[in-house]
């Protein structure tokens, strides 16, 4: 096979170079200069993240400079959508002093790229960006070093613009980074720290730039893992079970085995055929008899609830201050309730797919993951060789939200492309991406809280059930209270869920803020109060003050106890070091329970903002998503099947229902950059719920608040 042959193209000066030969790559570094930067691996990073960077952190190639003066970034970090693509090389090119147009990016190549733990939690340029930023600052100190030799002028007689440095009293005299570092490899360092250029003098970051995916993605040409098929290559569809926790019993695939083209492979639990054709793979597939014995799960999606209040592990304290016993005597009022939330699939439009070839002992995959590097070990382990030996390519991937942290899909490929010595592609069907889906897990959320005279609340006691700690953190001021967790989306007891579940785009984070703020709105209405001003009665927190204020302002929010008839509703929330106040209005029809959102309007405080454009993109995308979880999406399930295995029973949020939004994005310069990805779907559950409340005076504590549950609500 010629490996050449089989890349994917590169659009000239623009997307990744994420498909490069290895050895074309150490020729173009071999005549340029090859920036090695010592990188502190807690600059801006607090330490349990440092270790996303782990691996990288000594002596870091993260960027090159071609002799052409084409600048290519080097990161670990996979573009889902969210942008990071174009925000990257912002960071890089502002600190350089290039123009973003000659700045390249080559990302989640596990060959090329320094070792990253993955593409989540709104990390990319939160804590991966001043990074970036340091080696490019360092670049550039290091070539203005080599121009003052080369000119034979003092360094602070020299600018740097556009990727030339000149004299400033001598504009004549200047050489360009491609000039520098024409025709040689140029390694060294810089003796102390570069300096970060101030804000004042951004002139890429805190601009919007055009995505550089949009255009490959609108017609079409953009390339992900199913759309990579070298000659040769097979597709394989492989035996599931019927149900989770179903085991194997015995396969007869000699019906399979005798279709013309057909290949069997059996390796332990794995049975799986293939074809050079789909659909010739997926026939023969259908001709295996398999028996399997039934799932030991007797939970379904209405019982899941009781089952996790028994099984659920003891809870461990995750916030607490002053005696709950102190504020209860204080208190005039005291409101009780249980907020639930059901489990939610990733639903991504590309399914988890992976095409894998081995060439000379060397086992390359093509993954839609999220955790190029991860996968590279689990490879190496699953297939007992030198993790030396794996290579991880990540092309475009068509969604993530978290579900694509976990790629079984790359190790499936990999060993079927061991056991025939082909090329073989993996391409989940969306059955299988359903049954094998990590789900944003079940949710029992308890919270118990108190007014005094004053309406103010004196304490707060909120017990969490499987959501994890995310966004349970209390901002407002509550002398007294706790906060403890039974059970999250990661480290669960094998048998409180009937399933996989793991990280869904916030994990844990919308079902917190949904029940936390939605109780907010019930003491509100308790104190006769309107919803804003209660929250600004209880908060001196001044950045969330200034959100929320930014988010009244814009939205016209005027002053009234709820319910008031208006379908108005407010939340707010924090994550990934973002500040983020939701503000909604809907309509309820009263004989059918259907919600139709009508406007949203999202507030952030994220520091300093790189792309601005791509961030309100964001701030939309997390919205439309959120109208998903709120408002229609819930995995049905019965005795380990998963009843939803496509569309037509999971309802996804349409075109049609998707309301008019707006973005405030706030001014903040003196505040690192924050993460965006995340923060404005945390408040699109509880906004919404309280929005119904103020329309129809029924308060839906269950999510999704589907027509049936709104009628119910109305009712009670």
């Amino acid at each position: 096979m010629n490996r050449e042959k089989d890349m994917m193209e590169v659009p000239e000066g623009r997307g990744f170079v994420q498909t490069m030969d290895r050895r074309d790559f150490l020729k173009l570094t071999g005549s340029g200069l090859l920036v090695l930067c010592s990188v502190d691996p807690l600059l801006g990073q607090s330490a349990p993240v440092a270790a996303t960077q782990r691996g990288a952190t000594d002596f870091n190639s993260f960027l090159h400079i071609g002799a052409d003066g084409r600048v290519t970034c080097l990161v670990g970090k996979v573009e889902l959508g969210q942008g990071v693509m174009t925000s990257l090389p912002q960071l890089a090119a502002e600190e350089l002093g290039v123009s973003l147009a000659s700045v390249d990016i080559v990302m989640g190549d596990t060959d090329l790229c320094p070792t990253d733990r993955g593409t989540f939690g709104s990390l990319s340029i939160r804590m991966l960006g001043p990074t970036l930023r340091a080696a490019a600052a360092e670049a550039r100190a290091v070539l203005v070093q080599m121009a003052a030799e080369q000119l034979k002028l003092p360094i602070t007689d020299l600018e740097v613009r556009n990727g030339v440095v000149s004299s400033k009293s001598a504009p004549s005299k200047h050489i360009s980074y491609g000039e520098l570092t024409a025709g040689k490899r140029i390694e060294r360092r810089l003796d102390g720290q570069a300096v970060l250029k101030k804000v004042g003098a951004f002139t890429i970051m805190g601009q919007s730039a055009p995505r550089r995916d949009a255009l490959e993605k609108v017609t079409g040409k953009a390339k992900y893992a199913g759309d990579i098929a070298p000659s040769g290559a097979l597709y394989a569809c492989i035996l599931r079970p019927p149900s989770h926790g179903a085991k194997l019993l015995r396969a007869d695939t000699s019906s399979a085995e005798a279709l013309p083209g057909v290949r069997v492979v059996r390796d332990g639990e794995l049975i799986a055929v293939l074809h050079p054709h789909r659909d010739e793979a997926t026939r023969a597939l259908a001709l295996i008899k398999a028996m399997y014995s039934p799932s030991p799960s007797r939970l379904t999606h209405e019982t899941i609830f009781e089952h996790l209040k028994k099984v659920a592990p003891e809870a461990r304290a995750t916030g607490s201050r002053g005696s709950l016993a102190d504020g209860e005597k204080a208190a005039a009022q005291i409101v009780e309730q249980t907020y639930l939330k059901g489990y939610v699939a990733h639903a991504p439009i590309e399914t988890h797919s992976a095409i894998a070839m081995v060439e000379q002992g060397k086992v390359t995959v093509w993954a839609g993951t999220q955790t190029p590097f991860p996968l590279k070990t689990q490879i190496a382990r699953a297939l007992n060789i030198a993790p030396e030996k794996v290579r991880v390519i990540t092309p475009y991937v068509g969604g993530g939200f978290g579900g694509k942290s976990a790629s079984m899909q790359g190790i499936e490929a990999a060993r079927l492309a061991m056991a025939t010595g082909k090329p073989v592609r993996v391409v989940w069907s969306r059955e299988e991406e359903f049954f094998f889906d990590t789900f944003d897990p079940a949710a029992v959320i308890q919270i118990r809280a108190g007014l005094d005279a004053a309406k103010r609340i004196v304490f707060w006691d909120n017990t969490i059930i499987g959501a994890g700690e995310r966004g349970s953190a209390l901002f407002y001021d509550v002398p007294n209270h706790r906060t403890a967790v039974r059970g999250g989306w990661n480290g669960n007891p094998a048998d409180m869920h009937p399933f996989a579940v793991g990280p869904w785009r916030a994990p844990g984070a919308n079902a917190n803020v949904f029940a936390r703020e939605s109780h907010m709105d019930v003491l509100a209405a308790k104190a006769g109060m309107d919803p804003v001003e209660f929250r600004l009665r209880n908060l001196t927190d001044a950045r969330m003050r200034r959100v929320l204020e930014a988010a009244a302002k814009n939205f016209g929010w005027s002053p009234k106890p709820a319910p008031s008839g208006r379908g108005f509703g407010v939340a707010c929330g924090d994550d990934a070091g973002t500040y983020v106040a939701t503000m909604a209005e809907v309509k309820v029809d009263k004989s059918t329970g259907k919600i139709q959102v009508v406007r949203v309007l999202c507030a952030q405080d994220m520091g300093i903002v790189v792309n601005p454009e791509g961030a309100a993109q964001q701030m939309e995308g997390c919205i439309t998503m959120g109208l998903g979880y709120t408002l229609s999406e819930e995995v049905q399930f019965k005795d380990g099947v998963v009843l939803d295995t496509n569309f037509g029973t999971y309802d996804l949020p349409r075109f049609s229902g998707v309301p008019r939004i707006e973005t405030v994005i706030l001014d903040s310069p003196d505040l690192a950059p924050q993460g965006g990805g995340e923060p404005a779907i945390v408040t699109t559950g509880a906004v919404l719920a309280n929005a119904v409340f103020d329309a129809v005076g029924a308060r839906v504590v269950q999510l999704p608040m589907t027509p049936a549950r709104v009628k119910s609500a109305m009712k009670g």
